[in-house]
């Protein structure tokens, strides 16, 4: 029987890995009426980008402005009235002190002091809410974006909950794929990391990888950015493919043997030839391996060797 043997480090490979992928928006927004009413107008339609603040949508602000002006005349009313409460009781302060008002009158003077103070805390809130209200018939976009759906309508009655716009953030892409636990480490130590689409390779920083396995494909989500800056160079909705090589050394699935229900590798040692099982290895694929690089493996004829047969 002929046997080859190399060197570890002649052999080893670092083999790439490469995942299905596609970039999606940080933020996907459905938009929604807060307030009961027609619909004035829109302003940008899908397809466009938008920016931070930008007025999207007008509901008729007709009832909600006559509320703010009836909480404003309530506020105005409590002001006059709390006014005339304390002018009221400064009056009574100098009557009792000179004995010509009772006790148990001034205290319903400082009373009617309180109420009017809470009267005018509770209209006040009032037209804060009538504010808040009127503020809400204007949608304005919360994030730069483009517009994927454009669902409002010129003179459509809309309710609170109606969909108006759907909004993809622009600028804040990040790429996700699903991996397979066993090849999660790998992706953690891996130095280089790219996603690549339409011939282009872009480099990848990772942010973070699910902590949960999911059911039935029994992989977890994996979430990477863009390297190159803060705008995206490719845009949401594109498919590729995530590609990084181990870190980690291995052997070629060719150099592997199973002996006694295990699988690995033979070695010399001396003038023996010595089994040495890989952890994790599987039947056609390249295995981890964590041996000195002058370790002489095997390369040929370990088909037929067995652990402890003496070779020269």
């Amino acid at each position: 029987m002929t046997i080859e043997t190399r060197a570890l480090r002649e052999v080893v490979i670092y083999p790439q890995r490469e995942l299905a992928a596609s970039v999606i928006p940080r933020n996907e927004s459905k938009l929604s009426a807060e307030v009961s009413g027609v619909l004035l107008r829109w302003t940008a339609e899908a397809g466009s980008t938008v920016h931070k603040g930008q007025i999207l949508a007008e509901i008729d602000p007709t009832d909600f402005r006559l509320a703010v002006a009836q909480a404003e005349a309530a506020v105005d009313g409590s002001l006059a009235r709390l006014k005339q409460a304390e002018q009221q009781r400064e009056r009574s302060r100098a009557l009792v002190a000179r004995g010509f008002f009772s006790q148990e009158a001034q205290l319903q003077r400082d009373t009617e002091v309180a109420l009017r103070r809470s009267e005018l805390a509770s209209h006040r809130a009032q037209l804060a809410v009538a504010r808040r209200q009127l503020a809400k018939a204007t949608l304005h976009a919360p994030f730069a974006a483009s517009v994927k759906e454009r669902l409002a309508q010129t003179g459509e009655v809309v309710t609170p909950g109606t969909v108006l716009y759907v909004l993809a953030e622009s600028g804040a892409a990040e790429v996700s794929a699903n991996i397979a636990p066993a090849d999660a480490a790998g992706l953690r130590r891996a130095q280089e990391i790219s996603f690549e689409v339409g011939g282009e390779a872009y480099p990848l920083r990772l942010l973070r990888i699910g902590g949960t396995v999911s059911a039935p494909a029994r992989t977890q989500e994996v979430r990477l950015r863009f390297a190159t800056g803060a705008a995206p160079p490719v845009p949401p909705g594109s498919d590729g493919r995530l590609l990084w090589r181990e870190p980690q050394a291995h052997l070629p699935a060719q150099l592997l043997v199973r002996r006694g229900g295990e699988i690995g590798i033979f070695v010399q040692r001396g003038g023996d030839a010595r089994f040495v099982a890989l952890r994790g290895a599987q039947e056609g694929r390249a295995a981890a391996v964590k041996l000195p690089a002058d370790t002489r493996v095997v390369v040929r004829g370990q088909a037929t060797l067995q652990d402890g047969a003496a070779i020269k």
